[in-house]
């Protein structure tokens, strides 16, 4: 690596220190840059702010960033062409050249509210039911979402997939309806064994499903289709059911609890607190629909041994970059990872311009995707730009590490760092203010200036 000598005057003190050579890649909504990488000089001749990145401060492993492949995602992507098919996924999961390197996806068991119909692996006529799971089958998974998945995999073997329930069969539900209601006591046996069968049915389709949540927002029953789930019944099914059933058939996958707003970090802390249920639990999992993100971190100091997730937050459509890009690197990039999580999902991967596809009775119909996908043409919205921020270098096994702002405006610049396993550091910085801000990275190789405009987010990489 090149250095030269550079004497920077910061708070009216001289500092001589090796210049470590940087490259960023940058997303300035207000001059039409996207995830650019950029090899110029700061504008500016000195930083009123020094973020000083500090490997000795280590904190939680990550798994990955990436989307919830819903099922009409995938309906979009498997009716593209082949070429251009491989040419979305390959940008989309790929870290070569340009690709942005996805490596977690969030999909649905079962139908989520953005399949173009409701479904579960069990369907039965009204009146009818199968505790024995006789008519289990994956059923229309097996034409969009399955061969995605295969796809993905073949492009990058090595992501991470969490498969969350909306809902249970109707049958097993005390209203016997996809809408609402409540998983009946009788039936809690059968929809443990419903998990174990998916997990073995997708094993069979070459897809590890490396964790499940229990139920995807338990406390909001008005979606199509949900069901709700109390955190005692929730903690009286892991404890009693659903690890067991695990245990029993040497089940690896990851048990999180919760799956909902940050506004009830008292829901997943509940079933930690029963010892019965906290030893099935890996973690829990967080949307932020409501509450603040540092929800992740009461739950983290109340069980430290627990790892947190952070599996869903929208884009409205039509999508605004200026607001949409800012917003959730400040809040989920930056704010997740700097509150214990191990991933960042959007929601969702794909939808066609109409935001479709969606159900009745509460399905999105403003839910914007990552990428929106008319026959071949694909057109890049803020998820894209939000996940490539920090999927495509910050790769999984990286540790975030210690980073602070300090000096004149600090708070203007929220940050977050990381150190993968190639040995690189990586830092995400976002510039709140209203005017651009030029400042200084310092780490233990050295120092360097940037300049980032108003509004703007940059990944650096050393």
């Amino acid at each position: 690596m090149r250095t030269v000598l550079l004497g920077i005057c910061l708070s009216g003190l001289v500092h001589a220190q090796a210049q470590v050579k940087v490259s960023s890649w940058v997303t300035d909504p207000a001059q039409q840059v996207f995830f650019t990488h950029q090899t110029g000089k700061a504008t500016g001749d000195k930083g009123s702010i020094i973020i000083k990145v500090d490997p000795s401060r280590s904190y939680q492993t990550i798994d990955g960033y990436g989307w919830a492949l819903t099922g009409g995602s995938a309906q979009h992507i498997i009716h593209m062409s082949a070429p251009a098919r491989a040419a979305l996924l390959k940008d989309l999961f790929s870290t070569e050249g340009t690709h942005i390197g996805g490596s977690y996806l969030r999909i649905s068991i079962g139908a989520s509210d953005l399949n173009d119909h409701i479904f579960s692996y069990d369907d039965l006529p009204e009146g009818q039911t199968d505790s024995a799971l006789a008519h289990f089958d994956l059923g229309p998974d097996k034409q969009d979402v399955i061969p995605v998945l295969k796809e993905v995999l073949a492009i990058y073997p090595s992501l991470k997939i969490l498969g969350s329930p909306w809902s249970a069969p109707a049958w097993m539900k005390d209203n016997h309806d996809t809408r609402g209601g409540s998983l009946k006591r009788e039936y809690y046996g059968a929809y443990a064994r419903y998990f174990v069968k998916y997990i073995r049915a997708m094993a069979k389709e070459g897809i590890r499903i490396d964790a499940i949540t229990v139920q995807n927002e338990p406390l909001h029953p008005g979606n199509n289709p949900s069901m709700f789930m109390p955190a005692k019944d929730e903690a009286d099914f892991v404890k009693g059911f659903l690890g067991p059933a695990f245990k029993r058939a040497g089940i690896k996958t990851k048990i999180i609890v919760y799956d909902h707003n940050c506004d009830k970090p008292e829901y997943p802390i509940s079933i930690l607190d029963d010892p019965e249920a906290r030893k099935y639990v890996n973690g829990s999992a967080f949307h932020l629909y409501g509450g603040t993100i540092d929800a992740l971190s009461k739950v983290h100091d109340a069980y430290p041994r627990k790892n947190l997730y952070f599996t869903e937050q929208w884009v409205g459509g039509p999508g605004n970059f200026s607001k949409d890009i800012p917003e959730h690197i400040q809040k989920l990039i930056i704010g997740a990872s700097r509150n214990w999580s191990r991933n960042v999902i959007e929601w969702n991967l794909a939808a066609d311009p109409a935001y479709q596809p969606h159900t009745d009775r509460g399905g999105c119909d403003r839910c914007l995707g990552a990428v929106t996908i008319d026959s071949d043409k694909v057109t890049h919205n803020p998820a894209y730009y939000i996940v490539a921020h920090a999927a495509k270098f910050v790769r999984p096994g990286s540790v975030r590490i210690g980073s602070d702002a300090m000096g004149t405006d600090a708070g203007s610049l929220p940050n977050v760092a990381f150190r993968t396993p190639a040995g690189k550091t990586v830092l995400i910085v976002l510039n709140m203010g209203a005017t651009a801000q030029t400042f200084v990275i310092k780490g233990a190789g050295g120092q360097s200036l940037q300049t980032l405009g108003a509004g703007a987010v940059a990944t650096y990489v050393w």
